[in-house]
């Protein structure tokens, strides 16, 4: 098996490499002066089974044009199979056609990936997985909650409260449970249909004087983040900490986390960002190996 980095996901490309103890063949990458991206994977592939380490965080369009050439080329060089590594899958929130004549991003991707040779997709903490599940080409989502809630207990917060953001995210809050020890709690969320904003109702949470950690799948601008902490906050938890899988923090998102009460901002490494201290590679190496790999 041979590990292809792009150029978005180097590092975890290299970590990768490392856990499954495998060899690694660098792929170059460029902008032309009008912003067309441009490819070459330095290495032969013919007969190879290649696995493609690509995120698609923004900018994804580039990120994922980058993701369809290098499938393309491994295909051309007679690559035996192509499995692409997406741990954080741009397009997957447009799940299905919503509006008459909506366009079905997610679908329209795969559809390219497929055609670029890519046999299998291993992404992690999907938006929505039965949705994944329903399209032809097998789509593996791995979930790194248990990753976070490990790093929180290695810190010392064993027995902290874990909380998600709206009810329909109390699986994730659940799933760190089960790693921390402690109590899990939703705190409720609104968001308005038309305008998009995101209100927190009223609800008591038991978290006086204890150590409580929010989790969630995506913090991108972080204003959802930055009001559950604030909620948490005031009702009398000491210490506060926001964890996501995908640190995507556009614009001042780490800073509005902050300043409404967070001690600290943790994600991990499906997306490069100053606040990636967790690292997807074991999860991933572990499928692969399930894989067959």
């Amino acid at each position: 098996m041979i590990i292809l980095p792009g150029p978005a996901s180097k590092n975890l490309a290299n970590r990768l490499a490392s856990e499954l103890k495998t060899r690694l063949i660098p792929v170059f990458s460029k902008s032309f002066p009008d912003g067309e991206s441009y490819i070459r994977i330095e290495g032969d592939l013919e007969g190879e089974e290649v696995v493609i380490v690509q995120t698609t965080s923004p900018p994804q369009d580039k990120r994922m044009m980058q993701l369809f050439l290098m499938a393309s080329e491994a295909k051309d060089q007679g690559a035996s199979n192509i499995l692409a590594v997406i741990p954080y899958f741009a397009y997957s929130r447009q799940d299905k056609a919503f509006l008459p004549g909506e366009a079905f991003s997610a679908k329209t991707v795969i559809s390219i990936l497929k055609a670029c040779g890519v046999t299998q997709i291993i992404t992690v903490n999907a938006h929505n997985p039965q949705a994944l599940a329903s399209f032809t080409l097998p789509i593996k989502d791995l979930s790194a909650i248990p990753l976070l809630a490990r790093y929180f207990k290695d810190q010392g917060y064993k027995g902290a409260v874990s909380l998600s953001m709206g009810k329909k995210g109390l699986a994730n809050a659940k799933e760190a449970a089960t790693i921390l020890g402690g109590e899990y709690d939703f705190i409720p969320t609104q968001r308005d249909p038309h305008t998009g904003k995101v209100t927190i109702e009223e609800k008591r949470l038991d978290v006086k004087g204890k150590v409580a950690i929010l989790f969630d799948d995506i913090i991108s601008s972080g204003g959802t983040m930055a009001k559950s902490v604030a909620h948490t906050k005031n009702q009398g938890a000491s210490k506060v900490y926001a964890a996501c899988v995908h640190p995507l923090l556009m614009a001042n998102a780490r800073e509005r986390i902050v300043q409404n009460g967070a001690d600290e901002v943790v994600g991990t490494d499906s997306v490069t960002s100053m606040v990636s201290v967790v690292s997807v590679a074991p999860i991933i190496a572990e499928a692969l190996v399930k894989n067959g790999a």
